[in-house]
C-alpha cells in the first residue's frame, strides 16, 4: 500500500510538471530558461512511477485478487491530489505586492546607463524604467516617450501603481517593482488588471510604506487595457 501511494504521488507530480512545461504555464513559477530541467525531472518521475506501478500489478496478479481491492482504494484517495496538482494557479499579483512592498534594491556598481534605443515610444521593462528613474535621476528618460506594461495595484490615498514581479529563480523569490501613475488615467482601474501605458518621466517619488524604498512615477499620456501576458515576470 505504501509503495502504491508513493508511485501514484510520483506520477501525479511528474505529470503536473510535464503538463505545465508543455503548456508553457511553467513561466508562472520559474524562469523560462529552466524548461529543459523540468522536462527531465517530470519525465524521470513519471518513468519511476510507471515502473513501480507495473511491478505492483504483477505482484498482485501472482498472489490472487485479495489485495487488488486495497490497491484500487489507494487510487481513489489520490483523486483530490490530482485535482490540486493539475489546476495551475495564476501568477503572483497585487496581494503579493502589498505584502512585500516595492523591492527595487540598491544601486548597481555601474550607474552609467546607456541612452535609450530609437523609437517613439520606446518600450522598457518596469524594472529598467524604475532603475533609470531612481538610480540615474531620470537622465536618460528626459523628453522621451516610453511604453510600459504591468498590472494595477491600488495604493494609499487613492494613488495608483503599475507593477511587475521580478524573479531570480522561481516564484518563491519573486519581488515586486512599482511605478506610480499620474496624468491621463481612465476611471475605475481594477486591481490586478493589466495595462499598457505610454508617457514621460516624472521626477516625483513616493516612499513605499512596507519596504521604505523609493517608487518612481511616470506621467501617463495614454493607458490601454491588455491581456495578461504569458510571461508575467521580468
Amino acid at each position: 500500500m505504501r509503495q502504491a501511494t508513493r508511485s501514484v504521488i510520483l506520477l501525479l507530480v511528474g505529470g503536473a510538471i510535464l503538463k505545465t512545461t508543455i503548456s508553457g504555464t511553467f513561466v508562472r513559477y520559474v524562469k523560462e530558461g529552466m524548461w529543459p530541467l523540468l522536462y527531465v525531472a517530470g519525465g524521470a518521475m513519471v518513468l519511476i512511477a510507471v515502473l513501480g506501478l507495473v511491478g505492483l500489478f504483477r505482484k498482485a496478479d501472482g498472489h490472487g485478487h485479495e489485495h487488488g481491492g486495497r490497491f484500487d482504494a489507494a487510487w481513489l484517495l489520490m483523486v483530490p491530489m490530482l485535482a490540486v496538482l493539475l489546476l495551475a494557479p495564476p501568477a503572483l499579483g497585487g496581494f503579493s505586492v502589498n505584502r512585500t512592498g516595492s523591492a527595487l534594491g540598491t544601486a548597481p556598481a555601474n550607474t552609467d546607463y546607456p541612452p535609450l534605443a530609437a523609437g517613439d515610444p520606446v518600450r522598457l521593462s518596469v524594472l529598467d524604467y524604475a532603475s533609470r528613474s531612481v538610480f540615474d535621476g531620470g537622465r536618460t528618460l528626459a523628453d522621451r516617450n516610453v511604453k510600459l506594461s504591468g498590472f494595477i495595484v491600488a495604493g494609499p490615498d487613492g494613488r495608483v501603481y503599475l507593477a511587475r514581479m521580478r524573479i531570480n529563480c522561481c516564484a518563491a523569490d519573486a519581488r515586486p517593482v512599482k511605478i506610480g501613475l499620474t496624468g491621463a488615467l481612465p476611471g475605475g482601474l481594477a486591481p490586478d488588471s493589466w495595462f499598457e501605458v505610454v508617457g514621460k518621466y516624472d521626477p516625483r517619488t513616493d516612499l513605499d510604506e512596507v519596504s521604505a524604498e523609493k517608487i518612481p512615477y511616470i506621467a501617463v499620456a495614454s493607458a490601454n487595457p491588455i491581456a495578461a501576458p504569458k510571461k508575467a515576470y521580468e
